[in-house]
């Protein structure tokens, strides 16, 4: 498959020629308001909703640690949840 690149000129003619979006003129631009101004409800909702884990109590704390090999398979021969089930052997033998 080849790759077709096109020059700057034929970007920008493809671009003055898209009918749904006109470049802004001057004075549209004079006008124009931030969008947390001018949606506040939804710019806030958006900034509350930014995607991730949700968050916890108590969250998790990345760690590096060496562990036997057999150790590791042996968990994850388990399936799917074999770190939580790792986290819950650690803390059942530190008396937790």
């Amino acid at each position: 498959m080849s790759k077709t690149h096109l020059t700057e000129d034929q970007i920008q003619r493809m671009i003055a020629s898209d009918p749904d979006a006109p470049e802004a003129t001057a004075a549209q631009l004079a006008q124009a308001r931030p969008f947390t101004e001018v949606f506040p409800a939804l710019s806030d909702a958006m900034r509350r909703n930014m995607g991730g884990r949700p968050k916890v109590e108590n969250p998790k704390v990345a760690v590096s640690l060496r562990l036997d090999q057999d150790v590791v398979a042996r968990f994850k021969s388990s399936g799917p949840g074999w770190q939580t089930r790792m986290n819950r052997a650690l803390r059942e033998a530190a008396g937790l």
